[in-house]
């Protein structure tokens, strides 16, 4: 079948738009050079109104309280000097992040829990406990443990709701 065949009746192709001039990269920005990227700056700081326009991280859409919203990034942003980047997203197709509901919540405290607790003490730590082990430190070798750094069985759960 040549390329100008429409082939069997009733079967449909595909149309890919080819533009000769797009080379596959996404434009590039250094530090502050990207569109609104002041205006993004001081929003995640808190320190200014969220803009309608502009480009901005992963990082500052959450410190806006936004999500790409499932879309592609448009853009990358160039840090130290080339050797670092991230994607820039467009924050007027941004959407509001999506609330965990109580019971995703409590089910993820019960695995962050499960990371947390050792096995032979019981204390829950508020940093997660070396894998290799699932003890603490002091149980494993008697190094002594700051008391601020666990809470003492029975562990409460650490919920934000």
């Amino acid at each position: 079948m040549s390329a100008l065949d429409p082939g069997p009746a009733g079967a449909s192709h595909d149309l890919v738009d080819v533009d000769i001039y797009d080379d596959g990269t996404f434009p590039e920005f250094g530090n502050n050079q990207a569109p609104g990227a002041a205006a993004v700056r001081a929003a995640a700081r808190g320190t200014g109104p969220i803009p309608a326009e502009g480009l901005a991280t992963r990082r500052q859409l959450r410190a806006l309280n936004l999500s790409p919203g499932g879309h592609e990034p448009v853009a990358r942003l160039r840090c130290r000097g080339g050797r670092r980047w991230a994607w820039l997203y467009r924050l007027d197709l941004a959407r509001p992040k999506r609330i965990p509901t109580l019971a995703q919540e409590r089910a993820l405290d019960r695995a962050m829990a499960a990371r947390q607790t050792c096995t032979q003490c019981g204390r829950r730590y508020h940093h997660v406990l070396p894998t290799s082990l699932k003890t603490c430190l002091e149980c494993h070798d008697g190094t002594p443990a700051d008391p601020a750094s666990y809470i003492a069985p029975p562990a409460q759960h650490l919920l934000a709701a």
